[in-house]
């Protein structure tokens, strides 16, 4: 079942752009939105014919939500989210200029029970917007902007999406255009978010990026080169924290990498897992490690340490990766091989690994 929705360029329009509420009214609503509504036509439906796992436009959000049967799975903030003076107050005056409109980014996402595992307009960090892919240093020609801190570029919807609902998956395929100075296109970016049913092993939100570039000289690096950028994973507060990360030696044939979080998320009681597995075939793969404990926050790393990625005209950077969503604690360390394996396809030769 698919769905073609004709949101107008944001840049555009105020359409696409809405106020969030205040922080406590906007969190009563995030944990409302943990059940999905289930419309009229659906009811009365033949149960068999309803997609048990539904993408569509949130009528009180006006973004895209993921929906598992009377579950929400994510919300998939397309449009532009701006923030309001009550949230602005409680922003530092010199982190003021990093609390900006933002869209393309993954907020809320849920854990099996509803809980809320990721953070928007966060006060410490304004900029930081729940699951996002951005760098802090985007070069177009000798000018140097910053994506990840919302300065100077931004990705901005174009109105190009489409939604497929399922039995088994859902999955949204969207347009941004990364805006210089929000007036000169300068890079095409297609989203893809594909979420499975829940099984037994818990259930996965695969990521696929794709960026492509519209004029000459655009680079992407981390900050300094050797810090953070790419996948950014900003989380909710979590009680008894455990933040890990394994990674095959680099002669390793294959090499696994995996990354996971740990702990009782807000709005739950019991341990939920949250691991980031990154496609083998990305570029300058594994990426590495970033965290930021106390935020808490973390990220596997694009690019390789110490150097800038040119994005292309003609060859799109393709980046994937799956988060990896489930009740419970920390894996056994053949689980989160077996979990590799299922997403980056079967080893030639096993070799033994112990997680870090």
């Amino acid at each position: 079942m698919k769905n073609r929705r004709s949101f107008k360029n944001t840049y555009l329009s105020n359409l696409l752009h809405i106020r969030l509420p205040s922080v406590t009214i906007a969190l009563v609503a995030i944990l409302t939105l943990g059940k999905a509504t289930t419309r009229a036509d659906d009811r009365d439906a033949d149960p068999a014919s309803i997609p048990v796992m539904r993408a569509f436009e949130d009528p009180a959000s006006g973004q895209v939500v993921i929906t598992a049967a009377d579950r929400t799975v994510l919300r998939y903030n397309y449009r532009t989210v701006e923030p309001d003076e009550e949230f602005l107050l409680k922003v530092l005056p010199e982190n003021r200029k990093y609390a900006l409109a933002r869209s393309n980014y993954i907020h809320p996402l849920h854990g099996p029970d509803g809980e809320i595992l990721t953070t928007d307009f966060s006060p410490d960090h304004p900029h930081h917007r729940g699951i996002y892919w951005a760098w802090p240093e985007v070069d177009y020609g000798d000018q140097r902007g910053d994506l990840h801190a919302l300065q100077r570029v931004y990705a901005r919807p174009t109105g190009n999406i489409t939604l497929h609902s399922g039995t088994e998956v859902a999955e949204i395929k969207a347009e941004n255009l990364w805006m210089w100075e929000d007036k000169t296109p300068i890079v095409r970016e297609q989203t893809n978010i594909r979420a499975s049913r829940a099984g037994e092993r818990g259930w996965y939100v695969d990521l696929k990026l794709e960026f492509t570039a519209l004029v000459d000289d655009v680079t992407i690096a981390r900050r300094r080169t050797d810090v953070y950028g790419g996948l950014n994973t900003r989380l909710s507060p979590v009680q008894d924290l455990q933040l890990l990360h394994h990674a095959d030696p680099a002669d390793s044939q294959p090499r696994r990498a995996w990354s996971d979080s740990l702990g009782i998320r807000a709005g739950g009681n019991e341990l939920v897992g949250f691991a980031v597995l990154e496609k083998s075939s990305n570029p300058h793969y594994p990426g590495d490690w970033i965290m930021f404990e106390e935020l808490p926050w973390f990220q596997p790393t694009f690019p390789a340490k110490n150097t800038r990625f040119a994005l292309s005209s003609s060859e799109p950077l393709i980046l994937e990766y799956r988060l990896w969503i489930r009740p419970g604690g920390q894996a056994t360390t053949e689980q989160y091989v077996a979990e590799w394996e299922a997403y980056n396809g079967p080893s030639e030769g096993k070799q033994a690994v112990s997680a870090k």
